[in-house]
């Protein structure tokens, strides 16, 4: 009964000091507001809540986005959050109260909060620092990702059957992968014992550790070991391309449809991820599939009633554009006949007995002109005695010459 009464003293005691601080260390971030700490010189670490209430949801607010940015001389700070400051302030006393230490804490100085729910955000902290709430009405990163969503979407056809997207990939996936390869050779220099995996096993934890440390700090990785970075790639992009060439682009009916699919499942998740307002997102999936999903006289109808009802204004050629226009297309016609007849689908010798100069239309085929210099002559004589010729007297055709 005594330890019954002094657990529940001991819990009653915690929740006034959780009330307490949720009302003494929490501060509601405004839009664009900047909040400086300053520690008190008394105490080591102190915990302060900044919290975001979130806005309401509107078609508008779609790509919008919420940063917290934090401002700290150092990285001796320890970062919690919630969605209150309730749940902040229970994460900051289990931390507190246990022994586990987490090597998979996410700390970053700039924060993505929901602009839709109210976010928590706790910072223990020694030393004196700056908090920035930014809000974005128009990312125009998250407007990018719908956009490449929806391309690669409707591309993915087009791209699964595509020689030089098969390369990329390729390429891409054996520079991510050459990790797996090293690690693979690794694991050849332990023994084959139960031991011994289970110590390999609980090393990845330490990989994946040392991984995320490498992806938070990739622009530091780049600038300082350039030099390093660029040989990594050059070296295995250039066995991933071998390996690809060797092997050749995917042939099989089957895995190009599930390229196909992939492709499409990868850019209906990226628009989903490119908002935070999910019924958007989702309404702008249903759309994408109902496009996609229905028949294309049904989507050019609409299209078609518009021209119908509105048909655009033709414009009137002049003399001088229908005299150009005849030109270019007597000379492109000329070129495609001339191109057909030195191909193997003409039959030369049957083509030879229906005209009448067949050393003429060896000529032509050879790329001499088909008219000769009195024909010429003659039809500039009789355009000057008429101010506009008619289209059939104004192209001398090739079976009149032959």
């Amino acid at each position: 009964m005594k330890k019954f009464f002094t657990v529940l003293i001991h819990s009653l005691i915690l929740q006034l000091c959780q009330s307490s601080l949720a009302t003494q260390n929490v501060h509601y971030l405004e839009q664009n507001e900047v909040f400086k700490f300053n520690p008190n010189p008394y105490s080591n670490r102190q915990l302060y809540i900044y919290c975001y209430q979130g806005t309401p949801k509107y078609v508008i607010h779609v790509w919008q986005s919420v940063l917290l940015k934090i401002d700290h001389s150092t990285q001796d700070y320890n970062q919690f959050d919630g969605n209150t400051p309730e749940q902040v302030q229970q994460e900051y006393v289990d931390q507190r109260h246990s022994w586990s230490i987490n090597l998979f804490a996410i700390k970053s100085k700039s924060i993505k909060l929901n602009p839709f729910n109210c976010s928590c955000v706790g910072i223990e902290s020694r030393d004196a620092y700056s908090v920035h709430l930014q809000v974005i009405r128009v990312d125009l990163w998250r407007i990018l990702a719908a956009s490449l969503g929806v391309m690669l979407f409707f591309s993915a056809a087009s791209l699964s059957r595509n020689t030089l997207f098969h390369y990329l990939c390729g390429i891409s996936f054996g520079i991510c992968a050459s990790f797996l390869i090293l690690i693979y050779l690794i694991s050849k220099l332990f023994p084959r014992k139960t031991l011994m995996y289970g110590v390999i096993g609980a090393g990845w934890t330490i990989v994946i550790y040392f991984l995320q440390i490498m992806c938070d700090n990739i622009k530091l990785i780049t600038s300082t070991y350039q030099a390093y970075v660029i040989w990594y790639t050059v070296i295995t992009g250039a066995i991933s391309f071998v390996l690809c060439y060797r092997w050749g682009p995917v042939q099989n009916p089957r895995t190009i449809t599930l390229i196909k699919w992939t492709l499409q499942l990868m850019g209906l998740v990226t628009i989903y991820l490119s908002s935070c307002f999910q019924e958007a997102a989702m309404g702008q999936i249903i759309l994408l599939l109902l496009m996609a999903g229905l028949p294309k006289r049904w989507l050019n109808a609409p299209l078609m009633y518009w021209k119908k009802k509105f048909p655009p204004k033709v414009k009137l050629l002049t003399n001088e554009e229908y005299y150009m226009q005849g030109v270019s297309e007597t000379t492109k016609a000329l070129e495609e006949l001339r191109q057909f007849c030195s191909s193997p689908n003409c039959n030369q010798w049957k083509t030879a007995l229906k005209v009448k100069d067949v050393k003429r239309f060896a000529s032509f085929v050879e790329g001499n002109s088909h008219l000769t210099d009195e024909e010429i002559l003659e039809y500039e004589t009789s355009i000057q005695y008429r101010p506009f010729a008619d289209e059939e007297d104004s192209v001398i055709t090739s079976d009149e010459g032959w």
